[in-house]
């Protein structure tokens, strides 16, 4: 089985037939996480390269467990210790991955576009490991099986993402995701954290948290990113705490059985608080336990659609 597609470039591309695929194949490479032998031979012979043109440990680190528990080669290349740094523009250094066999290249990129600029100039498999403010079609689809295997639904369910919602790429890999697969979604945060044209996507838009987080079964919580501030994007972090933080008071207003995730790295006393990050509702250790099999599953499914065009 494969995807019907070379790439995996954004879940916006995706329809919910090829997502439920990839949530269905994820399944059973996360029984192997039980095993003695954690490894299958799915993909010996197969050259998988990691580029990142930005820091990342959790999801290279990810990306990197999921293909060698698949037997592929793994190279990781920081574009800091690279030929980037001698001017060698993205498309060479990918025809130079290309031409040393490379049959997947994971890309993050701090420019929207750049995975797809690769995809339409190799043959090799692009896999977006987050571009810019664009999207970040793993970590979406791990966030969506974590949510699936817990509820054991998407549809009819009432999601709420919190925060910097218009940096975010994890938040729009998940609105076009979970939406394809039949969730409600609603947005919480600042007025200037929000996009304006959010609502076209079919999202609620609240900026009052305590009204938002009523009756939701889930509750993805979005990292501030500090680095905005600079920018003065809201008045300050104490405000923004005061307002926005998820609690053990805000979270009494929703369902008993709510799902609080957070893609990570969190800022504790921040966006939430350490008692509700490590309650019984938090399955954020689990997000990342999910994410190696989710991208075990995609590595597997798009090892079968080199060569085909991309869509």
């Amino acid at each position: 089985m494969a995807l019907s597609r070379k790439d995996l470039l954004g879940l916006e591309q995706l329809d919910a037939k090829e997502i439920e695929s990839v949530l269905n194949t994820a399944g059973p490479f996360k029984s192997l996480f039980t095993r003695s032998i954690k490894k299958t031979p799915t993909l010996r012979g197969k050259t998988v390269v990691n580029l990142f043109y930005e820091p990342s440990t959790r999801t290279r680190t990810s990306f990197e467990i999921a293909a060698k528990r698949l037997s592929a080669d793994v190279v990781s290349i920081a574009a800091s210790t690279s030929s980037v740094v001698k001017g060698e523009s993205l498309i060479d250094t990918g025809k130079t991955m290309e031409a040393m066999k490379a049959d997947i290249i994971i890309i993050r990129h701090s420019l929207a576009g750049a995975p797809s600029v690769l995809a339409r100039n190799l043959n090799s498999s692009i896999i977006n490991a987050g571009d810019g403010f664009h999207e970040h079609p793993t970590q979406g689809l791990l966030d969506l099986f974590t949510i699936r295997e817990k509820k054991k639904r998407i549809k009819g369910l009432k999601v709420l993402l919190v925060g910097d919602i218009l940096h975010s790429r994890v938040a729009k890999s998940n609105i076009w995701g979970l939406t394809k697969l039949g969730a409600e979604i609603r947005v919480a945060g600042p007025p200037t954290l929000i996009p304006k044209n959010i609502p076209d996507l079919g999202v609620k838009v609240f900026y009052d948290l305590d009204e938002a987080i009523k009756d939701v079964d889930v509750v993805n919580i979005l990292r501030i990113q500090l680095e905005r501030q600079q920018e003065n994007l809201f008045p300050s972090v104490h405000e923004y705490i005061e307002l926005y933080q998820m609690n053990r008071e805000r979270l009494s207003k929703a369902k008993s059985d709510v799902l609080i995730m957070h893609p990570g790295p969190m800022n504790r006393g921040i966006e939430i608080t350490s008692d509700v990050a490590d309650s019984a509702n938090a399955v954020i250790n689990e997000q990342v336990t999910n994410g190696i099999a989710v991208r075990m599953a995609v590595l597997y499914l798009l090892s079968g659609s080199t060569g085909k065009k991309a869509r």
